[in-house]
């Protein structure tokens, strides 16, 4: 596939991607206003997008993939990193809420956490984060066989499924109804 091309499609999905990245803006600029497990979940989506973005940059000024390849599993990493850190400070965040909830009444049960969202999201981005970079280093390899473009594309495909198989298989098994 031609780089123009791929460059306008990338930039095609970042634009429409404004319905996720616009609000995370807001909240990284509303700071101390919102939890640190919020704004770091905003960091990791402003991350995600703008490296899209720079992948549809390096994609019309480059002509070699290995540029936007490295783009996109040097962005990717940083995003992830960010996304399971605020996991882990959100469920901190949960835990002090409840036991700030069990001091106020302590006849009431705390609020209830549920850990099965969070399995299934760190699933779903590991394996979007896998299947990134394994497409990019395939494209980086510069696959010109038909043979190898179909390798290229359904390798990053096998992978997610994947993953979006044990995240609905985990779902399923948690809540059978």
């Amino acid at each position: 596939m031609a780089h123009p091309v791929l460059a306008l499609a990338t930039a095609a999905v970042t634009a429409a991607g404004c319905v996720w990245y616009l609000p995370a803006l807001a909240d990284l600029r509303a700071g101390a206003d919102r939890p640190v497990s919020r704004r770091m979940r905003a960091a990791s989506c402003v991350t995600t997008w703008a490296t899209a973005a720079t992948v549809a940059v390096l994609l019309l000024t480059t002509n070699p993939w290995t540029w936007p390849a490295a783009a996109a599993a040097t962005g990717t990493l940083p995003a992830l990193a960010l996304l399971i850190a605020s996991a882990l400070h959100h469920s901190r965040e949960t835990r002090e809420a409840a036991t700030h909830w069990t001091e106020l009444a302590p006849t009431q049960p705390p609020p209830t956490r549920d850990r099965i969202r969070y399995v299934v999201a760190v699933l779903l981005t590991t394996g979007l984060t896998t299947a990134t970079v394994i497409g990019a280093l395939r494209l980086a390899e510069n696959p010109d066989t038909p043979t190898a473009w179909l390798t290229t594309i359904t390798t990053p495909a096998a992978i997610l499924t994947l993953f979006i198989t044990l995240a609905a298989t985990h779902t399923h098994h948690r809540h059978p109804h």
